[in-house]
């Protein structure tokens, strides 16, 4: 709990005493702040709701549940028994789901959701645009269709059959809209923005990640910022009280050769999420279908991170390195060097490319051999210590270093002069055919 003193909130920083900046204090009041979507709103009244969304809601909580005696409840029990109206008023949950038009416009405008569809990603006015001000049950459906309305399929070639892939999935897309409206915070003024372009959506959501929630854990972290909404949504199915959501999106996005769902746009006041919809890798696709179909196992959401980033051979970030051990001892991914990662041969099969696993996993090794081998000749008159073949292979660990060390050995090209990590290498040469091999 912040404390004011003098007018001021202080914080430590080391040894002194500091003033807190707002964007620190916002996040501490945040997590203080009861769920915003259970309290009263004094001003609305039960009629101020949608029959037809209160209907759409009763239909899907009955299929979830398969409770028939929903369909003989009021509607008036149905939202007391969902907890979104009780004796002292109307939830903000309640008109955020079912509220009518007239009634959020008036007294919660910032509800809305926008669509935009932009046919090029330059500056200038949308091509069109269509504002959701109304409960969420009166729109969810409507939205996805316009989505769908531009939503072209790409088509690869799988041996004698065409598959095609939609740009936007379906299922992605709605969780990713289900998270909007679910997480957003709804005492900040702005709307919800769902931005489509010829490849790829834009959804901004305001407030914020939720406290302790990063990009980098929102696969492993859940903190629901409206959860009177979140169990609604769960109870009728849309989405899992487990907050699973940005596990699907991932999972979705991934197998199906796409980039990962990305936040690096958002910050403390909007929550920015871009859905790249170009299939950029067939060839991963299959890879992942194979390895699933030949060890009947499915990927975990941190599982196909990582292998997509090791695909795209891009630095591993130090969160994904836990999930590597496994994907290791499985022979799914092999190490080249020091946090150095391939996917195994059977992708390079797949993509054809056979030459480039050996150049990536083989000759690194022995590329690798000879820059040992050209330091320790180089050094020959004093010697070479371990930690200075390391200096030579900087991404290797020690352990790998001194197995190349022990290939050199083998091969007769160079041997050790004491014990232990203080050991001197040096260079073997020959002095004639009959006496073998010597120490420099």
């Amino acid at each position: 709990v912040p404390r004011k003193v003098n007018n001021v909130y202080w914080m430590r920083r080391g040894e002194s005493l500091v003033a807190m900046t707002e964007d620190m204090l916002q996040r501490i009041f945040n997590e203080a702040v009861p769920d915003f979507s259970a309290t009263v709103c004094g001003q609305a009244t039960f009629d101020d709701l949608s029959v037809d969304a209160i209907e759409e809601f009763r239909k899907r909580w009955e299929q979830k549940s398969g409770n028939s005696i929903l369909k003989l409840s009021t509607q008036w029990q149905l939202l007391h028994d969902a907890e979104l109206i009780h004796k002292n008023g109307i939830t903000y949950a309640a008109l955020i789901l079912f509220g009518k038009r007239i009634l959020l416009g008036k007294l919660l405008s910032q509800a809305e959701v926008v669509f935009e569809y932009h046919s090029n990603k330059t500056a200038g006015p949308a091509n069109q645009r269509v504002e959701f001000c109304e409960g969420f049950f009166l729109y969810y459906d409507k939205l996805w269709e316009l989505i769908n309305l531009r939503n072209n399929l790409q088509h690869f070639q799988d041996g004698l059959f065409m598959r095609d892939i939609p740009t936007f999935s379906e299922r992605t897309i709605r969780e990713a809209v289900l998270n909007a409206v679910s997480h957003r915070d709804y005492q900040h003024p702005g709307s919800v923005f769902i931005r489509q372009y010829e490849d790829h959506i834009r959804i901004e959501s305001p407030g914020g990640f939720p406290p302790g929630i990063t990009p980098e854990n929102i696969l492993d972290r859940q903190l629901p910022r409206n959860r009177r909404i979140a169990e609604t949504l769960s109870k009728c199915g849309l989405v899992e009280r487990s907050g699973q959501g940005a596990n699907r999106m991932f999972e979705e996005s991934i197998t199906q050769g796409k980039d990962a769902p990305d936040f690096a746009d958002s910050d403390p006041y909007v929550v920015i999420l871009s859905l790249d919809g170009k299939v950029h890798n067939i060839d991963f696709i299959k890879f992942l279908e194979t390895i699933s179909r030949q060890r009947n196992r499915l990927f975990s959401s941190s599982e196909l991170v990582a292998l997509n980033l090791i695909q795209k051979d891009i630095i591993l970030p130090e969160h994904i390195q836990p999930v590597l051990t496994l994907l290791k001892e499985e022979g799914i991914i092999e190490s080249t060097g020091r946090k150095k990662f391939i996917l195994n041969r059977n992708f390079y099969t797949i993509a054809r490319q056979k030459g480039v696993y050996t150049r990536r996993k083989g000759l690194d090794r022995e590329t690798n051999c000879q820059l040992l081998l050209k330091h320790i000749r180089e050094n020959a008159e004093t010697g070479s210590k371990l930690n200075e073949l390391m200096q030579v292979l900087p991404a290797l660990t020690m352990r790998q270093v001194q197995g190349l060390l022990k290939r050199l050995e083998k091969q007769s090209k160079i041997g050790k002069k004491g014990k232990t990590n203080a050991a001197l290498w040096f260079p073997f040469v020959a002095e004639s055919p009959k006496s073998g091999c010597n120490l420099v």
